[in-house]
């Protein structure tokens, strides 16, 4: 058995009134309105959400939830949500993640209560040449700070999100083209993270 840390699913009065909980479902602008599944469009609506506060961001972590069992437990939102959402879901940011460069032991050890359906993680990421990363320090830190100046580094910020039926969402952007229209997505950006995610959904 894990020890597991138990993250505390903020209450419903805190997420009206903080604007880390996110709407989903966003009108689309264009004329030509593709159809996503719900968990698609919960990622690319919570990774807007995290671009729109620019880079250089800490982890941030988000409980997804069915906005329909979300308005069963407190109808009194549905004024904020909207209409025709209840198929949706609604991500609520987890505050108070710790700060640390072994996010991995952070996910090792979560646990959600049963009324979480999954799970978005944001994470910023140095990609460089494979060439560049012989002989780097162990130390994450020391290691992210000898690439820093590499001439090739790659800025980009991971959306990871899963549910607890296996589906999963990846999209990837790039800080040197940091525009909606030039989000990556694709099953196979962050199989890792997936995989750790997942298993913070594990009964």
């Amino acid at each position: 058995m894990h020890d597991t840390l138990m993250p505390n699913l903020p209450s419903h009065r805190e997420f009206v009134a903080n604007p880390p909980a996110i709407r989903q479902h966003g009108a689309m602008t264009s004329a030509f309105q593709p159809i996503f599944s719900p968990l698609i469009t919960s990622a690319l609506e919570t990774e807007r959400h995290v671009a729109a506060a620019g880079w250089d961001q800490p982890p941030r972590l988000f409980a997804l939830v069915r906005t329909a069992g979300l308005l069963e437990r407190e109808p009194h939102l549905r004024a904020q949500l909207g209409q025709g959402e209840d198929d949706g879901l609604t991500a609520i940011e987890q505050e108070g993640l710790p700060n640390t460069s072994s996010l991995e032991s952070i996910l090792a050890r979560l646990a959600w209560p049963a009324e979480v359906d999954g799970v978005a993680l944001a994470i910023e990421r140095l990609v460089v040449p494979p060439e560049a990363e012989r002989d780097l320090p162990e130390n994450p830190d020391e290691a992210a700070e000898a690439l820093a100046p590499h001439p090739d580094r790659k800025d980009v910020r991971l959306l990871v999100a899963v549910l607890r039926d296996g589906e999963s969402a990846c999209l990837l952007r790039q800080r040197a083209h940091d525009s909606d229209d030039k989000v990556a997505s694709g099953p196979d950006i962050a199989p890792g993270l997936v995989q750790a995610l997942s298993a913070t959904l594990q009964d």
